[in-house]
């Protein structure tokens, strides 16, 4: 084969073998199925920084759980429904010693739910406790029964789902190892899984390359 001929060869199986190795690695992308914690801000979501058992809202606030299965909270899919504090507490009346919290409650889509199980519609609900209760403390006056795992994960509201707490899945919907934090929000484990896609394709990268760097030696030695 001419030299001309074979620089496109080697280009195009370095193509096809990225190609083959980013495919493997969406195979492979795994997440977690767990309830997400999120507190309103003005129109919007935004992805609580604390866990519901540390995280003391105000009077007025507004807080929405979600299931759902996501790899992070970068791509954590935010609660549906009804965000207004005058729609959902509008029949609940402020009282001394006490506060109202707007809770929105969205037990996910059937693609997201556990094998065998249906998910709940979403739901609000007003909660009115006392004024240094914590979210978790505010749920649980609405939304029993609730289930937590040993780490403190909030695991199931209003019962749903019925088992599971922060389990990984893949595409192939495989369960492997549970890898949580105790904030409420799940996390790969650093050891768990092979190598990236980005290293794998390197290694690739470089076994196709060092081929062609031995042909071009041999072409000058010829």
């Amino acid at each position: 084969m001419s030299s001309r001929r074979r620089l496109p060869v080697l280009a195009l199986a370095l193509g096809a073998l990225l190609a083959l190795l980013a495919g493997a690695g969406q195979a492979q992308a795994t997440g977690y199925r767990y309830w997400s914690f999120w507190d309103r801000a003005g129109d919007h979501w935004v992805y609580a920084s604390q866990g519901p058992s540390t995280a003391r809202p105000s009077d007025g606030d507004v807080q929405g759980f979600r299931f759902s299965v996501s790899e992070d909270s970068q791509d954590s899919a935010k609660p549906r429904g009804t965000a207004s504090f005058a729609s959902i507490c509008a029949a609940t009346p402020a009282r001394g010693g006490e506060k109202r919290v707007a809770l929105v409650i969205d037990p996910g889509t059937a693609q997201d739910a556990p094998s065998g199980e249906t998910p709940p519609k979403p739901g609000t609900a007003c909660a009115r406790v006392a004024d240094d209760a914590t979210t978790a403390e505010a749920l649980a006056a609405v939304a029993k029964p609730l289930r937590y795992d040993n780490q403190a994960l909030l695991c199931a509201i209003t019962g749903y789902p019925k088992s599971g707490c922060g389990e990984q899945v893949s595409a192939s919907n495989s369960k492997d190892t549970k890898a949580v934090t105790g904030k409420g929000e799940a996390k790969a484990d650093s050891g768990s899984g092979g190598p990236s896609v980005g290293l794998l394709a390197g290694g690739g990268a470089v076994v196709v390359l060092g081929a062609a760097a031995v042909w071009q030696a041999r072409r000058r030695r010829g």
